[in-house]
């Protein structure tokens, strides 16, 4: 059964066909999650929120081809408010302990890859993940964050000028 049918069977208050649906792109809504809130627990706890809100709002999505579109766009959100939420909950990263004093060059390309994606604001940082680590367009990623197309490609311009200057700076640059 297409994502169509399925989404239009959801929408007339099918509780199994929402859960088939769901499940196909969990797995993209909880790496989207991880990407923000950095823990295994957290992202889980996104992806509840996001089951949640999209089953409860989930009329107002008029266009059924576009349900993994929308979810992306319920899990920035939620991830968002998610982050704004606990931002003074300062957490040790038990992931990274083992990792100090180790001389491994891709560790360490990886931590400064995610510290440098830290410095980014907060829509540098979505259409740089969107394009970049979900493959979508520009004129999805203008879609999905309700901005103009020209301002997606000025944010994503801007992001990867940040991203170039911090790679130079960090003397990892060529």
């Amino acid at each position: 059964m297409t994502i169509r049918r399925l989404v239009i069977k959801a929408q007339k208050g099918n509780d199994k066909a929402f859960l088939k649906v769901f499940q196909q792109y969990e797995e993209d809504i909880y790496r989207m999650a991880y990407v923000y809130v950095r823990n295994k627990d957290d992202a889980l706890d996104v992806v509840q929120e996001v089951a949640y809100q999209s089953f409860k709002k989930l009329d107002t999505l008029k266009e059924p081809e576009y349900f993994k579109t929308w979810l992306i766009k319920i899990t920035i959100n939620c991830a968002i408010n998610f982050r704004k939420k606990n931002h003074k909950v300062i957490q040790l990263k038990p992931e990274f302990e083992e990792f100090i004093g180790s001389d491994d060059e891709d560790i360490s390309l990886s931590l400064s890859l995610q510290e440098l994606m830290n410095t980014l604001q907060e829509d540098e940082k979505n259409v740089v993940l969107l394009k970049y680590y979900h493959d979508h367009t520009l004129k999805e990623i203008s879609e999905l964050l309700d901005i103009p197309l020209g301002t997606a490609k000025s944010v994503l311009y801007r992001a990867l000028n940040k991203l170039r200057k911090g790679v130079k700076e960090a003397g990892n640059y060529e």
